[in-house]
């Protein structure tokens, strides 16, 4: 370092003084289990319903039968799934994603149904975590259609609850996907365009735990 700057740089040492003081920040914000005693179910279903998504409380055996009506309704046919989901459905051609089908072939299916890692009743908040039920990222976000099943015991009450069963997810380097309602976007003038980048029609089957 030239002599010239070193007196530059000592100069402006000196000018700054001996720094400012940081504050204490404080830690009092909600964590993981703050929000409990509430009916979670209940209120995930309204928040979903605000996004302009159709929800539906079904219980295991009205599963199957529910799904089917929901895509002969919307005219749906064929839909791509995780490897490893249901074989078969009746009134609809399921493909599964295995080996992994190219963007084109997602593309040519009518939708996807998939499960889910939890969802945040809070938010109204379905979460993607990669794993066998939800499946590659690529499968929910390329077909216009997705039917998803959320099962009631994986809905948690907060944002702060989902980042804490999130965290072996997130430490194995899966991608996680955030989806509250169908994808949409509003310009400057705030008209809404829904399947911009993602199915730009959701429904939510929860399942009830009994």
């Amino acid at each position: 370092m030239s002599d010239a700057r070193a007196e530059v740089l000592g100069r402006v040492r000196e000018a700054l003084g001996r720094g400012v003081a940081v504050p204490e920040v404080p830690r009092s914000y909600r964590g993981a289990g703050g929000a409990g005693g509430e009916d979670v179910v209940g209120r995930f279903c309204e928040r979903v319903a605000d996004y302009q998504a159709t929800v539906r409380r079904v219980s295991a055996e009205e599963l199957a039968g529910a799904v089917a009506a929901a895509c002969a309704a919307r005219g749906v046919r064929r839909l791509v799934t995780p490897p490893g989901g249901p074989p078969e459905l009746e009134g609809l051609v399921l493909v599964a994603d295995d080996p992994p089908l190219s963007v084109r072939d997602l593309d040519g299916v009518d939708g996807v149904l998939t499960g889910c890692a939890l969802a945040i009743a809070e938010t109204g908040t379905i979460v993607l975590d990669g794993g066998p039920r939800s499946g590659r990222r690529a499968i929910s976000l390329v077909p216009d259609y997705h039917a998803c099943v959320v099962e009631a015991a994986d809905i948690v009450a907060s944002v702060p609850d989902a980042v804490a069963e999130l965290a072996d997810a997130a430490a194995e380097g899966r991608p996680i996907t955030l989806v509250s309602g169908p994808s949409a976007t509003s310009d400057i003038e705030l008209d809404r365009v829904e399947g911009v980048h993602g199915p730009r029609t959701l429904d939510v089957f929860v399942v009830s735990a009994a």
